[in-house]
């Protein structure tokens, strides 16, 4: 279980950086020709889902002890 939490631990840590990353070169945009905004959004889209994804499974895993401790409750 301590697993699984970790993984999702470092989901949710590398979609926020993912997400940061692309915020930041859209700003830098109007300096920086290269930028491709769409691409970017994209980006930001992807990593609000992975976020996301990651905070599934942390809630999952949240279910799941409880459902255990109250088996051992009983």
């Amino acid at each position: 279980m301590d697993d699984a939490l970790n993984i999702a631990r470092g989901g949710l840590a590398a979609a926020e950086t993912r997400f940061a990353r692309s915020a930041q070169r859209i700003v830098e945009a109007p300096i920086d020709e290269s930028v491709d905004l769409g691409h970017e959004m994209v980006e930001m889209i992807q990593a609000k889902h992975h976020f996301s994804a990651n905070l599934k499974v942390i809630e999952f895993a949240q279910d799941m002890w409880r459902s255990l401790l109250e088996i051992q409750v009983r």
